[in-house]
């Protein structure tokens, strides 16, 4: 089932974005250590940043996650 925050966290994926999901003790959060493409960077301020605390981690959630080495950001 599809809803917006998996929208918006594909979306930006698309674009080249590669932060990545740290899901901690149930507190989520996202890192950036290689830097976004400038079209994906634009995408999440304009777009994710602005959101709510909760409605930002649901969009998180949707990222590839640190402890997951199955879908490692990167390139595309």
């Amino acid at each position: 089932m599809d809803n917006s925050s998996k929208a918006l966290a594909e979306q930006y994926r698309e674009l080249g974005g590669r932060r990545v999901a740290v899901i901690d003790d149930n507190l989520g959060s996202s890192r950036d250590w290689d830097g976004d493409p400038p079209e994906a960077a634009a995408f999440w301020d304009e777009n994710i940043a602005p959101l709510s605390d909760r409605e930002r981690r649901d969009v998180e959630t949707y990222l590839p996650s640190l402890n997951d080495d199955s879908d490692e950001p990167g390139p595309r």
